[in-house]
């Protein structure tokens, strides 16, 4: 009886995936997104990234790849062969700056600059840096950070650019000065690799998709649509980076806002910290401790409940897996518990991934439908996602898929498929810093 009860508890608090209404979401999220092209007040940054999609990569070239993510900064050499081979070489993975603990600006690429000094083999060497946090691109392809989420601390790094800071960077610790930088968001990255993929069917559109540490989308949009920068070439397109996780509206219950005080950005990034790897963890705890409170579980149960300490997301798939581990917090808090406890929390988390799936769900079909493609079954919209979440997450991608055709394909009848690129912020990132 632990899904009725379950539910009546999640309903309560406005928190259940019963309590969405898809379409309104959705529709609210378009809006936003045009409000966002048209340089209003929006909560979808919409950046233009100034990165064209059309351009194939050059063969036998190598070019230096940085990858700046929430967790870690990793680096390679990449070459793309005749015969669509990727050789990706001197692969090397560091913690990202910031992520441990606090560091200035100075130190935040000085860092990154010893990380690769010994990587640039020659004067000219191009670099394509997938930099994972919203950045306002530029023309040369440089782009200035406008704001850390994922609980990065780095002090003066906001407002800087990236490129620019990392090559003085390299210069004063006497490194090899690259020919040239090209800043990149880690979906635009993935969207590209989707694109080089030498198995490429037939397609009809691309989307880049990302539910790791934080969530985003990118898609191709016609200049003349970016109504905010008049000075486009109306005859071309380029990718936007939509900032998916920044998206806000009238959803989500009173947990969540209770959760979302907790953060060290109370009030923004409300679409991410109710899906995403960084936080979902958090957020389900809350929910737990809550549904203790509120008498959902034994005495027993909720005894172990209060001595919980902070868990993961990585814990809650774990528990899903196998309810009994005591090397997992949740499993280890219910070791006094009954079964119906167990169940109870397995029903809390499993309705709660379901929430998640079917919010990645509609950031992804209003992302589709903005970009206009997937009408042909025959051409169907290539998503390439990337994510230790959305793939590991247990149920999490599987319900995002049944959203997806539940609501993109057999009601706005839209075709689409996605796709899985290994080390594709990497190969995209690639790309990017040969063709543009």
């Amino acid at each position: 009886m632990s899904q009725p009860k379950v539910k009546d508890f999640l309903n309560h608090y406005q928190m259940d995936f019963t309590d969405l209404h898809f379409d309104a979401i959705c529709e609210n999220f378009l809006n936003a997104m045009e409000q966002g092209l048209a340089g209003e007040a929006s909560s979808l940054q919409m950046l233009p990234t100034h990165i064209q999609a059309e351009i194939e990569a050059p063969f036998n070239e190598p070019v230096l790849v940085l990858d700046a993510g929430g967790t870690n900064f990793r680096v390679a050499i990449v070459t793309f062969g005749r015969e669509g081979n990727v050789s990706i070489e001197n692969f090397k993975k560091y913690p990202m700056p910031g992520v441990e603990g606090e560091v200035g600006k100075d130190t935040f690429f000085e860092t990154m600059a010893l990380y690769i000094k010994d990587l640039i083999r020659r004067d000219g060497q191009k670099i394509g840096f997938c930099f994972s946090y919203p950045v306002r691109m530029f023309p040369d392809k440089d782009g200035r950070l406008i704001e850390f989420s994922k609980q990065i601390r780095a002090t003066g790094v906001a407002g800087e650019l990236i490129g620019a800071n990392l090559k003085l960077a390299l210069e004063k610790i006497g490194a090899q000065q690259p020919d040239s930088i090209v800043i990149l968001n880690d979906t635009v990255a993935t969207m590209l690799a989707g694109k080089a993929d030498a198995t490429r069917r037939n397609w009809g559109g691309f989307v880049g998709f990302i539910l790791g540490t934080g969530i985003n989308c990118c898609y191709l949009e016609k200049n003349s649509n970016i109504l905010k920068a008049k000075s486009l070439d109306s005859a071309k397109s380029q990718i936007i980076n939509v900032e998916s996780g920044g998206f806000r509206g009238e959803f989500g219950g009173a947990l969540d806002q209770k959760y979302d005080r907790t953060t060290v950005d109370p009030g923004k990034y409300i679409l991410e910290k109710m899906i995403s790897g960084r936080y979902l963890g958090g957020l389900c705890q809350v929910v737990i401790e809550a549904a203790a409170e509120d008498g959902l579980f034994t005495k027993a149960g909720s005894e172990g409940i209060k001595l919980l300490g902070e868990i993961s997301t990585a814990d809650l798939g774990n528990y899903l897996e196998n309810n009994r581990a005591q090397n997992n917090p949740l499993a280890a808090a219910l070791a006094k518990g009954t079964d119906d406890d167990r169940a109870t929390l397995a029903a809390l988390i499993e309705r709660m991934i379901e929430r998640a799936g079917m919010l990645a769900a509609m950031t992804l079909t209003a992302t589709v439908l903005k970009s206009g493609q997937g009408l042909n079954p025959e051409a169907p919209v290539c998503i390439t996602a990337e994510g230790t979440t959305f793939y590991r997450l247990k149920g999490l991608k599987t319900k995002t898929e049944y959203y997806l055709n539940r609501y993109l394909t057999d009601q706005y009848h839209r075709y689409w498929k996605l796709v899985e690129i290994e080390n594709a912020t990497l190969i995209g990132a690639a790309v990017a810093g040969l063709t543009n």
